[in-house]
């Protein structure tokens, strides 16, 4: 089987590990330990932010995010229902109210004239999705947000590596929150970063990621415990070396497979707008004008033929049962494409032989 995605470990990492575990400091305290620290200041530099801040989750990257910025219980903020939980799950946690708009058909990141729409006198902050690896457009976000007083929390999970006119993504926003997760283009096991420019934003969320002590035993706010252990940051460090190298390859595969599905003409390939560069954690087509049980069949036959494949995100987040409650969204180019699309493996693992074998299946299936 051709994995969808595949963490690309070497002995490398296995080094990194063993010095740590050598060394007897595995955890710090207030989560500031050597080699967090180290990976915390590499990592800012990589994506050009003053501030970076290491958690053990994305999950609580973003729920740090939108309590350091000040989203409180009663405010709302808007984001795309198209993307993993996470993403307004967190909103709930903090006690706000997820506001859910449609997204662009080709990009399938949020509509920019729906995020205007939905703004209201409780609107607080807007969180873009980087959905796939391909930048949200936060530059005209950005403009929005300043015209009405409003923070930018962008969500960065899947976009290690991208750009926007030139800028490494999450440039434009109040913070972003970047996932390690197994998957990623780059991983740590599970563990998360948020980068800033904000100093107000980056201490607080240190404080937020231990218990909000600033000094052992004593919590000057609310906090969780969100520490990176010190294994997971050695392994971040050698991977952060290697990520120009995955993305790399990982564009190669995509531009490949892209060369070879292109006269498919039911199916629409991912988009890269003039002036990004999309990281291609996901290489994402969408079978056009088709229903549901069609694309779920292609996804079971692609995997019967020993290609992975699986539709993100099936089940839009308006439309899950918990959050139906916070009311109905018309969401149609959303409701649409959760219908249509299906991911196709493009990791660094992917040999250009295995990308024309799954570019031949999926054309033989769709014949």
């Amino acid at each position: 089987m051709i994995s969808l995605n595949a963490p690309q470990i070497g002995e490398e990492e296995v080094k990194a590990v063993v010095k740590v575990l050598r060394s007897g400091v595995l955890t710090a305290g207030l989560g500031a330990g050597p080699t967090v620290t180290e990976f915390e200041k590499a990592y800012a530099g990589f994506v050009k932010a003053k501030h970076a801040v290491a958690m053990n989750m994305g999950t609580g990257a973003l729920h740090s995010a939108l309590a350091a910025a000040g989203v409180e219980r009663g405010d709302e903020v808007i984001l795309p229902s198209f993307t993993f939980v996470a993403t307004a799950e967190t909103v709930v946690m903090i006690g706000a109210r997820p506001i859910f708009v449609d997204i662009d058909p080709e990009t399938y990141n949020i509509s920019l004239s729906d995020v205007e729409k939905a703004i209201t006198e409780k609107t607080k902050a807007i969180m873009p999705v980087d959905l796939y690896g391909l930048p949200a457009d936060v530059q005209h976000i950005r403009e929005i947000a300043d015209k009405h007083g409003l923070l930018i929390i962008e969500d960065a999970a899947q976009a290690h590596g991208a750009t926007c006119i030139g800028k490494p993504a999450g440039a434009f926003a109040d913070a972003a929150c970047w996932s390690f997760y197994a998957s990623k283009n780059m991983t740590t096991g599970e563990g998360g970063m948020l980068t800033t420019n904000n100093d107000e934003i980056a201490e607080k969320a240190r404080l937020i990621r231990t218990h909000g002590e600033k000094k052992k035993y004593t919590s000057i706010m609310l906090g969780h415990n969100y520490r990176m252990t010190e294994i997971q940051a050695a392994i971040g460090l050698v991977q952060l070396k290697k990520l120009p190298g995955f993305v790399a390859k990982r564009r190669r595969n995509a531009g490949r497979l892209s060369e070879k599905l292109r006269k498919v003409k039911s199916l629409q390939l991912p988009a890269e707008p003039k002036g990004y560069k999309h990281s291609w954690y996901l290489y994402t087509v969408r079978l056009k004008n088709a229903k549901e049980n069609r694309r779920n069949k292609i996804i079971e036959r692609l995997k019967e033929q020993g290609v992975a494949s699986e539709a993100y995100y099936a089940t839009p987040i308006h439309l899950m049962p918990y959050y139906r409650k916070f009311g109905k969204h018309r969401l149609p180019e959303t409701e649409k494409a959760a219908k249509q699309v299906f991911s196709l493996p493009v990791h660094p693992g992917v040999t250009p032989k295995k990308i024309d074998f799954i570019a031949e299946t999926v054309q033989h299936l769709l014949k």
